[in-house]
């Protein structure tokens, strides 16, 4: 789907499309050789989250923190998002009642209704429950002054070596796992992870291939070069953070 189809069936303009592009919070799914954005459904789904978070009015840099994370839970955040929404519902409902008092002349000096203290607390509750599970490690702090700076064009390149290496996996991935081959590949993405990223340290990467195994969002990504990848790159991982 191209993007002014996706601005049409979302409600999303263009303009803003783009800029989720620019900052890395949504990324085409591809792009055709005359260089337009194409948008598949793992895509869009990324885009109702944000759209999620948005109508709970998080700031766009909280929702690129949240959702970018390796550790990022899907339906954690839909669980939290329909929590949140109540909330707001119910806030909305009482809004609504105080109106219909005041039209029917039934003046009421009441202004509890308009409080968000619930609904802050909540969403401060789920930024510090986000920041408890990652937000103060060395790595992220790392991750977060390296990438700051990053324009499009940066982002493209590192993209892409990320890109190359998985699909130098994905073409080894009927070999041992314990193979030199494998295993010079495994430190081959470690360096890049510690050159794009943070220091990847062997604890760090071991716990980055028990997660390309288990969660379901790396393992598809990953699988996109070729089906078993995600498994036999967890594999190699675990055998070099062994030694």
């Amino acid at each position: 789907m191209k993007i002014n189809e996706v601005a049409k069936l979302t409600g999303v303009t263009v303009r803003t499309i783009q800029y989720y592009d620019k900052i890395g919070l949504l990324k085409p799914s591809g792009i055709t050789e005359a260089g337009y954005r194409l948008y598949n459904n793992e895509a869009l789904e990324i885009l109702q989250q944000i759209l999620f978070f948005k109508e709970l009015d998080f700031p766009l840099n909280e929702i690129k923190e949240i959702m970018t994370h390796p550790n990022y839970d899907k339906q954690q955040a839909m669980n939290k998002h329909k929590e949140l929404l109540i909330k707001k519902r119910r806030r909305l409902d009482k809004l609504i009642n105080l109106i219909e008092n005041t039209t029917k002349g039934e003046f009421d000096m009441s202004f509890k209704e308009f409080d968000m203290t619930e609904i802050e607390a909540a969403k401060e509750q789920y930024a510090e429950e986000v920041k408890q599970r990652w937000g103060d490690t060395e790595a992220y702090a790392e991750s977060e002054r390296k990438t700051s700076g990053y324009d499009k064009e940066k982002w493209k390149i590192i993209n892409s070596k990320g890109d190359a290496i998985l699909n130098e996996f994905a073409q080894i991935k009927s070999s041992a796992p314990n193979s030199e081959i494998a295993q010079e590949l495994v430190k081959k993405w470690q360096d890049y992870i510690t050159e794009s990223f943070y220091n990847c340290t062997k604890e760090i990467l071991s716990g980055l291939g028990l997660m390309y195994l288990n969660d379901e969002r790396f393992t598809k990504n990953i699988d996109k070069h070729g089906s078993g990848t995600a498994e036999f790159m967890a594999k190699a991982i675990g055998i070099y953070c062994a030694e």
